[in-house]
């Protein structure tokens, strides 16, 4: 694979001369068609020490408008970096769409640095380049253009570049007792780095290999092929658009769901909505559950264990209400609540679930979201604000992006709170009188009744692809506001628990058992029935 990199490529200087002047001017006219298009442009470079990777980000940043591009370089994680999954630092540096990212350290340093010292397994580094190829083509499928550059050098020539930077009064700090240990494991870091770039050089996503040893030659290859990758991406765009498939900017026509609106027989049909609390049994067990919440929460503070609360459902169906009771039982320090609506300018620049990583909350904190990333296969989809494969591709997505939560030890809990239509219409009748609720209900609410079946399809889809062992929704039946805030916390408790291993007090006796059922082996759902 390294061959053709081995024979040490120079560009004489009349010829880099000649060419450099129109390079750097189509480069920065095509910069400033960039700012306009829909899509972000991620560079990612890679290789080994002494390659020349800084040097060639430098130099992009002096042929271009430095204003418009994102530098990124990553090195140890920060004790904030830490406190999170690994790919939350890489989400939080994406570019806007009409930006261009450039990435020092990347996605790829840790794996193959991990693999070559011995610290990972063949098979646990094939996992995280598989979770490489995920994270990309999530990118990709969003519209983002990738490209990966690989800076080689033939173990000689490194050799001789990092003897040339000790010698230099003004370089040498840049070679470190490290890079002379990873010289000595060349070998290794080539096969590594070719299993690396045969698994996750992709259509979307192709890796470039560029030899690094004369400067001339590195900066106009990567020019060039930047300029030519950018210029074939807005053309394609723009051809698209000619035709009548490109973006336009305007609503697309709300698409019928599977089932065509027709009532039919759903994970949330056969819950038992009779479910009901008195009001001295409420309050007996709000305290009691709140008093544990409290209490585990504490626990998990100290042991850096972090919680993320899921809140979907009806409107009117008292997820705000439910919120409340757990806040009540938490250090107001301990928590934040995100309210989840239609995107900011800034959040829709970006891909969707971007705007929910950002949000993960530090280790032994906890993050509330009202409404959340299944905003994309509910409302999303019925109302034809994505397109059909983007929200059918989103399943995968949400699963993935779960699954890094759950590796990093986070207590996800996703609640889905499920009140009939009759309960609803008679909720925001109720709305209607009281001054101090009159605000909640819009004609949105109004409109989304009318799509009630077309919801319910779509729910039950999103429980059935998305209810996993490590992320399982529970259902709540929610018709009667008390029982739905106690086992919220309930199940909330449950799980605290389980996360803990029991802490060090009693648990709470349920209010009721609790039949859990998975219609799939390979899931497990938190699915009530009587």
């Amino acid at each position: 694979m390294f061959r053709t990199a081995e024979l040490q490529r120079k560009l004489p200087k009349e010829h880099y001369q000649q060419q450099v002047p129109p390079l750097r001017e189509e480069l920065l006219m095509l910069q400033m068609e960039l700012r306009k298009a829909k899509f972000p442009v991620i560079v990612v470079f890679a290789g080994v020490d002494g390659a020349g990777k800084s040097e060639t980000v430098n130099q992009l940043h002096e042929w271009l408008d430095s204003r418009w591009l994102i530098t990124q370089a990553f090195g140890e994680p920060s004790d904030e970096e830490r406190d999170r999954p690994e790919y939350w630092r890489f989400w939080r540096a994406l570019p806007p769409k009409g930006r261009m990212g450039l990435f020092l350290s990347s996605w790829y340093s840790t794996p193959i640095l991990d693999h070559v010292y011995g610290q990972i397994g063949l098979a646990e580094f094939d996992e995280r380049i598989e979770r490489i190829k995920a994270f990309e083509q999530t990118l990709a499928d969003d519209g983002a253009l990738i490209l990966k550059f690989w800076m080689h050098l033939s173990q000689d020539a490194q050799k001789d570049r990092l003897r040339k930077l000790e010698k230099n009064p003004l370089q040498h700090w840049r070679v470190s007792k490290r890079d002379w240990q990873n010289w000595e494991l060349y070998d290794h870091f080539v096969a590594a780095a070719e299993r690396t770039i045969m698994k996750t050089s992709t259509g979307f996503a192709p890796w470039k290999i560029v030899e690094g040893y004369d400067e001339r030659y590195r900066s106009v290859a990567v020019a060039a092929a930047i300029r030519d990758a950018i210029r074939f991406r807005l053309d394609e765009a723009e051809k698209a658009s000619a035709m009548g498939g490109g973006e336009t900017g305007l609503r697309a026509k709300p698409p019928s769901p599977e089932g065509n609106g027709e009532a039919s027989v759903t994970v949330l049909s056969r819950l038992d909505m009779s479910q009901t609390l008195v009001k001295d049994a409420y309050s007996a067990n709000l305290k009691r559950y709140q008093a544990r919440l409290n209490q585990l929460q504490r626990m998990a503070r100290d042991r850096k264990v972090s919680t993320i609360l899921v809140f979907e459902g009806w409107d009117a169906a008292g997820k705000g209400g439910s919120i409340r009771r757990i806040t009540a039982a938490l250090d107001a320090r301990d928590y934040r609540v995100i309210q989840i609506a239609a995107p900011t300018d800034e959040e829709a620049e970006h891909n969707y679930l971007w705007r929910f990583w950002r949000h993960i909350p530090r280790a032994g904190r906890v993050t509330i979201y009202d409404r959340s990333w299944y905003g994309r296969v509910l409302v999303e989809r019925v109302e034809g604000f994505a397109r059909t494969r983007e929200w059918q591709r989103a399943y995968a997505e949400i699963n993935d992006f779960e699954a890094q939560l759950a590796e990093r030890g986070i207590v996800l809990c996703k609640f889905w709170l499920h009140i009939t239509s009759e309960e609803q219409l008679r909720r925001f009748k109720e709305r209607e009188q009281i001054a101090y609720k009159a605000w909640k209900l819009t004609d949105e609410d109004w409109r989304n009744r009318e799509r009630w079946a077309d919801y319910e399809m779509a729910v039950n889809d999103m429980v059935e692809r998305t209810s996993t062992r490590q992320a399982p929704w529970t259902l709540i039946e929610a018709n009667d506001k008390r029982y739905a805030r106690v086992e919220v916390l309930r199940t909330l408790c449950e799980r605290l628990e389980s996360a803990l291993g029991g802490g060090d007090a009693k648990p709470a006796p349920p209010v009721r058992k609790a039949v859990k059922k998975a219609s799939k082996p390979s899931t497990a759902k938190s699915i009530k029935e009587s």
